[in-house]
């Protein structure tokens, strides 16, 4: 096998073991692939592999690796950070967006999503950590910005997600993943449908599986170190 196909599989037994351990069934859980600044051809070779779901964090390097795999029928996913200026092509190119953490964002997404493709998937981005150098709204405001979003046009919200502050200790990687589900919870309980938890990446999805991450973002795992300064 090759190393991509091999990093995928062993991803994937650690994704049903601790599904497992949790009580649940791995089909519950999904492996976006977070393929920034990978090239086409290593995402063509994952492809090959099984993996259908990639993620992307810059707009122009995503729109490139669409259009040289145009061919493949690829779920592309967009999980960095959003400028105003860059929701059209977002909104015209993605099937999902897990960073939206600010109504002005998500109304543009919802009036530029183009009228003959399916709503387009939202999750909303909470600073789980409270970290003043992440993206993410703030706990405290999630809340009336979910519902704001819930009632936008165009746009479905799915759920949450977040990049909580790294850590070794599995009960510290998992406090701030059992606070993401509770509010998952709250909301559902207010009314909202939402089905999807994106936690968890390539050093700590096996503590997010364990507290009901739905959706893992796992690069590194998949296709070994960036580099961020090729060329």
């Amino acid at each position: 096998m090759t190393t991509i196909a091999s990093n995928l599989q062993a991803v994937r037994d650690v994704i049903t073991a601790a599904a497992l351990e949790a009580g649940r069934s791995a089909i519950e859980i999904s492996l976006l692939a977070v393929s920034k600044t990978f090239t086409p051809d290593a995402l063509r070779e994952a492809f090959h592999a099984g993996q259908t779901c990639f993620a992307e964090s810059y707009v122009q390097e995503a729109l490139d690796k669409i259009a040289a795999l145009q061919d493949l029928p690829i779920e592309w996913h967009y999980i960095g950070p959003i400028q105003s200026n860059k929701t059209r092509v977002i909104a015209e190119n993605f099937g999902w967006v897990h960073s939206v953490d600010r109504l002005k964002i998500a109304e543009r997404l919802s009036v530029q999503r183009p009228a003959h493709l399916p709503p387009l998937q939202i999750c909303l981005q909470v600073n789980i950590s409270q970290e003043a150098s992440k993206s993410g709204v703030a706990l405290s405001e999630a809340d009336a910005l979910a519902h704001a979003i819930a009632k936008l046009p165009n746009l479905k919200l799915r759920g949450l997600m977040a990049v909580p502050a790294p850590s070794v200790d599995v009960a510290a990687q998992r406090l701030p993943f059992a606070q993401l589900r509770k509010l998952r919870d709250q909301l559902n309980q207010q009314g909202l449908q939402l089905d999807t938890l994106s936690m968890g990446m390539s050093h700590d999805f096996a503590a997010a599986i364990t507290e009901g991450s739905t959706i893992v973002r796992i690069g590194t795992a998949i296709f070994g170190g960036r580099d961020y300064h090729k060329g």
